[in-house]
């Protein structure tokens, strides 16, 4: 994997956590949780799309993975 795609990946989960919001939840140690479970889902998401995409669509399979697997996160440790 090259140096661009990791950089890539670690910006997109960076990007993801910014869109997370104190306001989501009541108590503060949720918080965390709420956070780490995005970014972590970002990032295994990125380097699931960066295992399955290959040549010119590799960069889109990278953008995909974090997205969604930054969703999921969210979707599951998020409640």
């Amino acid at each position: 994997m090259s140096n661009l795609t990791l950089t890539l990946i670690l910006a997109g989960g960076l990007a993801l956590s910014g869109c997370q919001s104190a306001t989501m939840s009541q108590g503060g140690a949720g918080d965390f949780g709420c956070l780490a479970g995005t970014v972590s889902g970002a990032i295994l998401g990125g380097f699931a799309g960066s295992a399955i995409g290959a040549g010119s669509g590799q960069l889109w399979a990278v953008g995909g993975g974090a997205t969604l697997g930054g969703a999921a996160g969210s979707a599951l440790t998020c409640r």
